[in-house]
């Protein structure tokens, strides 16, 4: 499940769907990779309103450009392992891109416009122009990198409302570039910055925030605090992060999660549980059931974070239905995922309001029904 965004791109605009990642930099749109006149000509015989394609035509945009190996971005004086680039055959500048899901892409980095609004269109930015993924949209990278959509745009500020998944279509969902109309009655919390230059395993262009405690039923774990912020070598961080679909935590916190979440759903609820059963590879306690049933058993979830910020999550959604008469808790641990963080993903804001103010450095979160656009 991700939150996709339909942008026009180039001159004229052709229509893409691009996943909005608040966890990573660059954007990237899938590319055509066909030479062949005769498609072209096919292509530039449709009516504009009919130019809505999960590829983009390179050759039919007047304001496409590609970036050569000499631009500062393919050779930095220091490299930004962010971003590995390097030169291609055509001497031009490639790149290649690897999430923590198992995810990648790869092609060259270059310039164009998007369109914001109807009146509105960007200089060109640089994105990727992707021709080998593994994913079936683009990105929309909305980090705090320089190369990120909102940096290069210079957003103040930017939100989005993810809708229940149990809806038909669960990509709908609203999206906002600067000022929010319901901003009002959203709870801030800072963004946190890393308490040292030598944190090799902090992320500083993720948005990382302050969490003090998870509750289940009402009751508070007894997870300590630290297992929520950075250690010395920059592991532990929360982040808020659209682009990741479930909700990861570090050992100590998975664990007291866990513990709690069998004790209520297994040994007093009496649900069935599915042992040895791995949902790909990151959600390892699932019952036979489904997630209403079983998240009644265990009730509401709270993220306590700093300023008396929360965010609560129904016991239906404790829970996520994965097929074949099987839900999982949609908390993974996080060295399944390879990372050494704690993330709060998309499953975990359906429903919510979340807001990244840029220039006072915090996230707002308000309850809303994310169905209504």
């Amino acid at each position: 499940m991700a939150l996709v965004v339909s942008l026009p791109i180039g001159t004229p605009p052709q229509t893409q769907q691009v996943v909005l990642d608040t966890g990573s930099q660059l954007s990237w749109i899938k590319c055509n990779n066909n030479n062949n006149k005769k498609n072209d000509n096919e292509n530039k015989k449709q009516p504009q309103s009919e130019k809505t394609s999960s590829i983009f035509n390179p050759k039919l945009s007047s304001s496409f450009s590609a970036l050569p190996c000499t631009h500062p971005l393919c050779k930095p004086r220091n490299p930004d392992f962010t971003l590995p680039t390097t030169c291609d055959q055509n001497r031009l500048c490639h790149y290649s891109y690897f999430y923590a899901d198992g995810t990648y892409a790869e092609g060259n980095l270059v310039r164009e416009k998007i369109a914001i609004s109807n009146t509105q269109t960007t200089p060109p930015l640089i994105l990727g122009c992707t021709r080998d993924s593994s994913s079936a949209e683009g990105i929309l990278g909305m980090n705090l990198g320089r190369l990120s959509f909102s940096s290069q745009t210079r957003l103040s500020k930017f939100s989005y409302c993810v809708p229940d998944r149990t809806l038909r279509n669960i990509h709908a969902g609203i999206f906002f570039l600067g000022e929010n109309p319901n901003s009002g009655r959203f709870k801030y919390v800072d963004f946190l910055k890393p308490t040292s230059q030598r944190m090799p395993n902090f992320d500083p262009l993720a948005y990382t925030v302050g969490v003090e405690g998870i509750r289940i039923g009402g009751k508070r774990l007894s997870i300590s605090r630290t297992a929520f912020y950075a250690d010395r070598g920059g592991a532990g961080q929360t982040i808020v992060d659209s682009g990741t679909e479930y909700t990861f935590l570090v050992a100590e916190a998975y664990g007291r999660v866990r513990e709690e979440v069998a004790a209520r759903a297994g040994a007093r609820g009496g649900a069935v549980e599915k042992r040895g059963f791995v949902y790909e590879g990151a959600l390892d306690l699932c019952y036979v059931g489904r997630a209403e049933e079983i998240g009644r058993l265990v009730g509401e979830m709270v993220f306590e974070m700093e300023k008396g910020v929360e965010i609560r999550v129904a016991g239906e959604r404790v829970f996520t239905d994965v097929g074949g008469g099987a839900t999982c808790l949609s908390i993974g641990r996080s060295d399944l995922l390879g990372v050494e963080s704690n993330i709060i993903g998309n499953f975990h804001q359906q429903n919510l309001w979340v807001e990244f103010d840029l220039v006072n450095r915090r996230v707002g979160f308000g309850e809303a029904d994310c169905s209504r656009s």
